[in-house]
């Protein structure tokens, strides 16, 4: 364990959770979230879905493995799921601040410190995370003396933009091969590595772009942050695809979106699911995956016409985990087949996609 400043995690509800700081040194606001995960912090800490909100690790040690350096491979970075942190602050229950890993550059309170992001360690992260269960994920603060903030929720702004590329880019470009447009609402970078190893063409492009302005095999809508609606141009987008019969696979946000885009509708979870270990049934069997999560959102299948069945649905909690059309080319999940960090048990999805692409 570090030693730091005494700051509060404030919920909007008015509870607070004293604590230490180990990160950057100035208040911050956002909604107050948990992931039940083990490990993987340097993953979970840079998924664009967690911008906008403070991120609470049930699991009690946090650092003990340190951070791993920035080597990448075809543009993209190996040991993050994108170029930065996008969490608003971190919360654990006791931080490590000696690590030992073969791979370990730094420790994790430099990494949070040289990325400008607070951290608070020594609250009760059991008690908080009750809370957030039984009265739901909620706006919070961190807060050092001497410096307040105003709650923000970011499912109240159109948070995609935040995360989203700026200009398309494209990797893997080969003669003869499969080009696959990927839909960037904060997509995770091991995403496209799934789909260059599937020796695809990858074009990637703002959430805003009208992809079918070029010529494509396959549309990939990513994951992303922030309440599904608000990606109006998205939706748009993808329901033009889809009359076009464009063979198109989403992965978390992009499983609401492709909900949207066909006319169906969403609604927010209570707490969302955020860990490595959700169980997904494939639905009309008995086979059940474990499933690496990260959202607060959910299809409401009812809302779909007959020509949608359900894909998958949490063992858990019954809610939607993904959605399939029943004669055209088009299927989403709720669930990160990538995994990292987390199982690839579900990693067979992406060859699913790639036998669409005729």
């Amino acid at each position: 364990m570090g030693s730091g400043k005494e700051i509060k995690l404030i919920l909007e509800n008015g509870e607070e959770f004293k604590g230490f700081s180990f990160g950057a040194e100035h208040s911050v606001s956002g909604e107050v979230v948990f992931n039940t995960g083990m490990v993987g912090y340097p993953e979970s800490l840079t998924d664009p879905s967690y911008r906008g909100q403070i991120l609470v690790l049930t699991y009690p040690l946090i650092g003990n493995y340190g951070v791993p350096g920035k080597e990448a491979e075809n543009n993209i970075l190996k040991h993050f799921e994108s170029g930065k942190i996008q969490v608003q602050a971190l919360a654990v229950s006791d931080y490590s601040s000696e690590y030992s890993h073969w791979n370990a550059k730094k420790s994790l309170a430099e990494w949070l410190k040289e990325e400008d992001i607070p951290a608070i360690y020594g609250i009760d992260t059991r008690r908080l995370t009750k809370t957030l269960r039984e009265k739901g994920a909620m706006p919070g603060k961190i807060v050092f003396e001497g410096e307040d903030v105003n709650f923000y929720d970011p499912n109240t702004a159109d948070i995609v933009k935040e995360v989203t590329a700026k200009e398309p880019i494209i990797y893997n470009e080969k003669p003869n091969q499969k080009k696959v447009v990927v839909v960037d609402c904060g997509v995770k970078n091991n995403i496209i590595r799934n789909l260059i190893q599937r020796n695809l063409t990858v074009v990637r492009v703002p959430y805003y772009h009208d992809f079918l302005q070029q010529f494509f095999d396959g549309l990939l809508i990513s994951n992303g942050p922030g309440d599904p609606k608000m990606c109006k141009e998205t939706i748009y987008n993808v329901g033009r695809a889809l009359k076009h019969g464009i063979p198109t696979f989403g992965i978390c946000l992009g499983n609401q979106i492709l909900a949207l885009a066909a006319g169906g509708n969403t609604y927010k979870l209570k707490y969302g699911h955020r860990s490595q270990n959700q169980p997904a049934i494939l639905s009309r069997t008995k086979r059940c995956f474990i499933t690496t999560q990260n959202h607060g959102f959910a299809v409401d299948m009812k809302s779909l016409s007959n020509e949608w069945q359900e894909f998958f649905a949490n063992a858990n909690d019954g809610t939607n985990e993904g959605i399939k059309h029943k004669t055209k080319p088009f299927m989403s999940v709720q669930f990160h087949p990538e995994g990292h960090s987390g199982p690839e048990d579900t990693n067979f999805l992406f060859d699913e996609f790639v036998k669409m692409l005729k």
